[in-house]
């Protein structure tokens, strides 16, 4: 399957079993991950460690930032919805929270 062809019901489902941290958002066309870092310095470094992994990507999330607190969503907009891509990057987003 390409990384551009929306996904199932079913396999979205089956995605976000593996994603603990994520959660459909509004319309069902995206997933959205909100998370607290230690402080608002380790929190910028989260979103520029995110950034590199969705520039090497070619996929970009929207980002909110409240001082400390992040909210990352994402969806393939290209495609109308949800891709594996979008699941990539969420894995990628947790690892990032792992060790930032």
């Amino acid at each position: 399957m390409s990384s551009t062809n929306l996904l199932t019901e079913d396999e979205i489902a089956a995605a976000l079993d593996g994603l603990p941290h994520w959660r459909r958002s509004g319309s069902g066309e995206s997933i959205t991950r909100t998370a607290d870092a230690a402080d608002f310095p380790t929190a910028i470094r989260v979103v520029v460690a995110v950034a590199e992994e969705a520039e090497r990507l070619d996929h970009h999330p929207d980002i909110d930032i409240r001082w400390r607190t992040l909210t990352f969503t994402l969806s393939t907009h290209s495609a109308g919805g949800l891709t594996s891509l979008d699941f990539q990057l969420a894995a990628l987003i947790d690892r990032v929270f792992d060790t930032v």
